[in-house]
């Protein structure tokens, strides 16, 4: 009994995984178009704006600027937002700056932990190549 639960267990990790990592794919595959079309050199919300409407044409199910109780000893003492929550699972948070600073990744570590949610995408569009300035954050325990 034991090893079937474990199974079980073990394959839903799994199906989770996949699910993350096509959903991942996709907001990534979005990324790129927007900027491969917009390229670097634009202000952070000219991204968001472009980000939020690929995203509507390519159906991937999102929330923009989605508010967050930031919460100090039981007690709310702040909001945050996150630049979208995609899919209630995803955290992407954009940034339009020279080089991603230890700041940035601290910002959305934080975020994580308000939202008990597993993944971030930390996305910078001022590179020349996306790829360069994408970087998956994960909620460690």
């Amino acid at each position: 009994m034991e090893m079937n639960r474990r199974g079980a267990e073990n394959a839903e990790r799994r199906e989770l995984g996949e699910e993350m990592r096509q959903l991942t794919g996709a907001v990534i595959g979005a990324a790129i178009e927007v900027h491969r079309v917009l390229g670097p050199g634009f202000l952070e919300s000219v991204y968001h704006q472009a980000l939020r409407l690929e995203f509507q044409m390519r159906g991937i199910p999102h929330t923009s600027k989605h508010r967050v109780a930031v919460t100090y000893k039981g007690y709310q003492v702040g909001e945050g937002e996150l630049d979208f929550l995609v899919a209630d699972v995803l955290i992407v948070e954009l940034k339009a700056v020279e080089k991603l600073a230890p700041i940035h990744e601290a910002q959305v570590m934080s975020y994580l932990k308000m939202t008990n949610h597993p993944l971030a995408l930390l996305i910078n569009f001022n590179v020349p190549v996306l790829k360069e300035g994408i970087k998956r954050i994960i909620l460690s325990s």
